[in-house]
C-alpha cells in the first residue's frame, strides 16, 4: 500500500503545489539538533493557511528555540483526501513529510467555527484519534488556540490543552517544558504533563473541569476538578510589541495564496469599542510597534521575499499614530523597487486620502469602508462613532481625487434592527452615488455594497443576543435586494444565513455541542465554511441526533445573569463592563475610545498587568 503522496496522485489533484513543501525561506532542522517536533496545523487549504501571520509568526519563533522543529500541515481538498484514504496515506507535514501521529504536539488554530469539522478530519488523516480520551501514551498532544479559544467548549472533547490569549512568549514555555519531560521519560505519562503544563499562565486543560447544568438546560457552574487548577484561565498578553521577534524570512509559496504579500503588523489590539466585534475585545489594549521597528522589518520582509507589495495590518490599520510619516518614508524608500504599500482596513473617519493617493502612487486599487449600518441610530447602537457626514467627506474626497468606485460593508441582523434601517442601507449607497455627481459632474459612480448576517460572539456586548432566525434574516436580505434594484450601479453581495446558524451555535455553544460536531464530521462534514461544501440538513441532522436545539444556542435571548460556557477562560474584559455596554446598545448611547482618553472600565489593562503603547506623542514630535 502507498504509505507518501506520489507523482501519480499529486497530477491528478488541484493544485498540486499545496503539498510538496520545500518552498523558499522553509526550516528543516538535522534530526539530531531535534528533541521535539510541533505540526502547526491550520484546518482549511494551503492558499488560507498560507496568508494566516499568526502561524508565520510562531513558526519563526518555535524554529528559534533549541530542539524545536515547527513544522506546517494543511487540510487536503476533497479530491486529495479521497485518494489519501483510498490509498491508506496519512496526513503529514510539510517540511519533513512526518505523518502527524509520528509529531510530538499538534496545534491547530481556531479562527472560524466552521473549520472545526476540519479539525476532527485532519486528526484522523494523520492517525491521531479524534476524541481526547482515547488517546494512548504514544499518540501527540493536541492543543488549540486562536480568537476563538474564548469559547473553547464545543471542542473540549477533541483537544489536551488550549493556549488562551497571544501565543509568542507562552508556546515557548510550553515547549521546554515539553522538552523537560520528554527527556525525563515521560514520568506520570501524559496525565502528569497535563499537570505541570496547566501551570503555565495561559494553559487550559478541558479534562481538569466540569460543567454543570440547570434543570432548564442551561450552565449552572464550570467545576474544577481539583484546587491546584484555576477557576479563571486568563489570557497571556505581549506587553510590549517591540520586545518580541517578527519574521522577516518567512516561508514564500510556489503558487499564489490568499492574500500573496508581505504583512507586517503595526499594532495590537483595538480599543474603539465597536459592540458586535469579538477581536476588539478579546485583543485589547492597543500596543504599537515602533514605526523605526517597522521600518527596519520591511526592509528586512523586501529583501528576504521578493514581494512586491507591503501590507501594513491591524484590526484598523489606519488608526496607527504615526501612519502618515511612515508611510511616506516606506514610499520613497521602496518606491524605485516597485514595492507598493497597502491599507487593508480604513475607517470612515479616520480615513485621509493624502495618504491613499500616496500608497497607491505604485499600484492604483479600489477603495473599501464599513459603515457597518446604514442609518445612524444603528451606527449608534453598535458604538461604530461614525456618522453619514464622515462617510460623504471620505468619499468626496476620494473622488475628487479620481476614485469613480467604492465597496461598502454592512452587517443585517443586528440587535433593534428595523426594516427602515436595512432600507437605509441603499439609502446610503445611493448618496455616495450622489456625492460623486456633485463633485464630478458626471453620473456612473460603481458602489458594491456587501451585506454580512450578523453572529453574536462572546465576549462582545452583544453575547447576550438572540440571533435572527433564518426566516427573518432571508425577508431582509430580499427586502434590501428588491431595494437596490431600483438604482444603476448598485450591486448587493450576500450569503445565505444558514451558514451563519451554525457558526452562533458553535460562537455560543457549550460542551455538549461537540456532539453534534462529531456526527456532523461522521456524516461527511468537512470544510464547512465553503459553500460548495456546506449542508445545512446535514448539520440539523446532526443536532437532531445529539439531543440538541440549534434555536437554544443560536437565537435564545441570554438573560442577564446567565452563566455563560465560556467565562473559566477570559481575555480580561469585564462582566459588568460589557453588560453596560448592553444597555448602552438599546439606549443608542456611545461610548468613547479610551485609547488617548479616560478609561472606559473594560478591566482588561488592571486584571492583565498591561497598559496600551501609543507613539502619538513622538509622532507629532
Amino acid at each position: 500500500m502507498e504509505k507518501e503522496l506520489t507523482i501519480d496522485i499529486l497530477s491528478s489533484v488541484q493544485k498540486p503545489a499545496r503539498y510538496t513543501g520545500g518552498e523558499f525561506n522553509s526550516i528543516i532542522k538535522p534530526a539530531a539538533e531535534v528533541e521535539a517536533t510541533i505540526a502547526l496545523a491550520f484546518p482549511d487549504v494551503y492558499e488560507v493557511g498560507m496568508s494566516y501571520l499568526g502561524f508565520k509568526i510562531l513558526y519563526h519563533l518555535l524554529n528559534k528555540e533549541q530542539g524545536v522543529q515547527a513544522e506546517r500541515v494543511y487540510a487536503p481538498w476533497i479530491d486529495l483526501e479521497a485518494k489519501m484514504r483510498e490509498r491508506n496515506i496519512p496526513l503529514r507535514t510539510l517540511e519533513t513529510k512526518k505523518a502527524l501521529r509520528d509529531c510530538d504536539i499538534v496545534g491547530f488554530t481556531l479562527q472560524y467555527e466552521l473549520s472545526y469539522t476540519n479539525i476532527l478530519n485532519m486528526l484522523d488523516l494523520g492517525g491521531i484519534p479524534v476524541l481526547a480520551a482515547d488517546r494512548g501514551e504514544e499518540d501527540p498532544l493536541v492543543i488549540v488556540g486562536g480568537p476563538c479559544v474564548f469559547n473553547p467548549e464545543p471542542l473540549a472533547d477533541f483537544f489536551d490543552f488550549a493556549v488562551i490569549g497571544e501565543g509568542e512568549e507562552v508556546l515557548a514555555e510550553v515547549m521546554t517544558a515539553y522538552k523537560a519531560w520528554k527527556k525525563a521519560g515521560k514520568p506520570g505519562g501524559r496525565q502528569q504533563f497535563l499537570r505541570e503544563v496547566v501551570k503555565i499562565q495561559g494553559i487550559y486543560v478541558p479534562s481538569f473541569y466540569r460543567p454543570v447544568y440547570n434543570e432548564n438546560m442551561t450552565l449552572k457552574e464550570v467545576q474544577p476538578l481539583s484546587e491546584d487548577v484555576p477557576p479563571v484561565v486568563y489570557k497571556r498578553v505581549v506587553r510590549d510589541m517591540n520586545s518580541v521577534d517578527f519574521p522577516t524570512a518567512p516561508v514564500v509559496p510556489f503558487g499564489e495564496i490568499v492574500h500573496d504579500r508581505i504583512s507586517l503588523e503595526v499594532f495590537r489590539g483595538c480599543s474603539r469599542g465597536c459592540r458586535f466585534c469579538h477581536a476588539g475585545m478579546v485583543y485589547r489594549p492597543v500596543r504599537e510597534r515602533k514605526p523605526e521597528v517597522l521600518k527596519d522589518l520591511a526592509r528586512k520582509l523586501v529583501d528576504n521575499t521578493g514581494y512586491n507589495e507591503i501590507s501594513l495590518i491591524s484590526l484598523s490599520s489606519a488608526d496607527y499614530s504615526c501612519l502618515a510619516p511612515m508611510v511616506r518614508d516606506m514610499i520613497s524608500e521602496f518606491k524605485d523597487e516597485r514595492v507598493s504599500v497597502s491599507l487593508p482596513s480604513l475607517r470612515i473617519d479616520s480615513f485621509c486620502v493624502a495618504i491613499a493617493k500616496e500608497v497607491q502612487a505604485v499600484r492604483k486599487s479600489g477603495l473599501t469602508f464599513a459603515p457597518e449600518a446604514g442609518s445612524q441610530k444603528m451606527r449608534d447602537v453598535i458604538n461604530k462613532g461614525v456618522t453619514e457626514e464622515d462617510l460623504m467627506n471620505a468619499v468626496g474626497a476620494a473622488f475628487e481625487s479620481g476614485w469613480n468606485s467604492v465597496k461598502l460593508y454592512f452587517m443585517i441582523g443586528l440587535p433593534f434592527e428595523t426594516d427602515e434601517d436595512i432600507l437605509a442601507i441603499a439609502d446610503l449607497a445611493r448618496k455616495v452615488q450622489y456625492k460623486y455627481f456633485q463633485v464630478t459632474g458626471k453620473r456612473g459612480c460603481k458602489v458594491t455594497c456587501s451585506a454580512s448576517s450578523f453572529v453574536p460572539k462572546p465576549y462582545t456586548a452583544f453575547q447576550w443576543f438572540g440571533q435572527n432566525d433564518l426566516e427573518t434574516i432571508r425577508r431582509k436580505q430580499f427586502l434590501l435586494k428588491d431595494e437596490i434594484k431600483k438604482y444603476k450601479n448598485i450591486t448587493l453581495n450576500y450569503h445565505d444565513g444558514k451558514t451563519g446558524i451554525i457558526e452562533a451555535v458553535f460562537a455560543r455553544g457549550d460542551r455538549r455541542v461537540g456532539k453534534a460536531l462529531l456526527l456532523a464530521w461522521q456524516k461527511g462534514a468537512r470544510f464547512d465554511g465553503w459553500s460548495d461544501c456546506f449542508s445545512y440538513d446535514r448539520w440539523l441532522e446532526a443536532l437532531s441526533e445529539a439531543g440538541l436545539d440549534k434555536d437554544f444556542y443560536a437565537s435564545r435571548q441570554r438573560g442577564e445573569n446567565e452563566v455563560f460556557p465560556w467565562e473559566h477562560v477570559s481575555p480580561g474584559v469585564a462582566r459588568g463592563f460589557l453588560w453596560r455596554e448592553w444597555q448602552k446598545a438599546y439606549a443608542q448611547q456611545l461610548t468613547h475610545d479610551c485609547r488617548r482618553s479616560t478609561c472606559t472600565g473594560c478591566g482588561v489593562c488592571q486584571k492583565l498587568g498591561v497598559n496600551i503603547i501609543d507613539y502619538k506623542e513622538e509622532a507629532e514630535q
